[in-house]
């Protein structure tokens, strides 16, 4: 399967950066590993850093919204009919929704940053009808750093961009680990603003 995905996006490398953005567009294709692929073309003079993590970054933008349009129009009847198609299953949907309960808007954000999360937390945002401009920035925000170590890895390997994927772990889950903390201190925060607001 990882060959044929790399067939594919080899072929979006004639369209140079707008390539990029299409390959990222397509949900199905792992964003692990066309942005170290992106980077090795970086590596071979083909392309500017500035201009692949740009490229990324929107592409990854992008595909995370016809997700969120899946689940706000399809709703979960439709995405558990047809999720299979998009190598959904209810186990992996059940986990994003959980997720989302817990942790509301914000996590168009943070979960960005966690494995087995980060892709399909797009479809309850969706469902829950997330104003589509926040889902957007929050999106955007968030692969903005995740496409920059991608591609920056796969520039500084070079040859050895296929090892991309578990060196980056090492990088983007401690990010993870730490947005999640901010996150949780500023829920904490708001809390501890409304209860004294209510004691006055």
């Amino acid at each position: 399967m990882d060959e044929l995905i790399l067939t594919i996006v080899e072929n979006f490398k004639e369209l140079s950066y707008l390539g990029i953005m299409l390959a990222l567009t397509i949900e199905f294709v792992p964003a692990e590993i066309v942005l170290p692929l992106a980077g090795y073309w970086v590596y071979q003079g083909d392309m500017t850093l500035f201009g692949t993590v740009l490229a990324g970054t929107v592409g990854g933008t992008f595909g995370p919204l016809t997700l969120y349009a899946l689940g706000r129009f399809g709703g979960r009847p439709f995405i558990l009919k047809y999720g299979k198609y998009f190598f959904i299953n209810e186990e992996k949907l059940s986990k994003a929704d959980e997720f989302f309960e817990k942790n509301g808007g914000m996590v168009a954000f943070t979960a960005r940053f966690l494995p087995g999360v980060r892709t399909l937390i797009s479809i309850p945002c969706g469902m829950a009808k997330m104003n589509v401009w926040i889902f957007s920035i929050y999106t955007f925000l968030a692969m903005l750093p995740i496409t920059f170590i991608y591609v920056f890895l796969g520039l500084k390997l070079g040859d050895r961009w296929k090892d991309v994927g578990e060196l980056a772990n090492t990088y983007i889950l401690p990010i993870g680990i730490g947005v999640l903390v901010l996150f949780v201190l500023y829920k904490l925060i708001i809390k501890f603003r409304g209860n004294k607001a209510s004691v006055k």
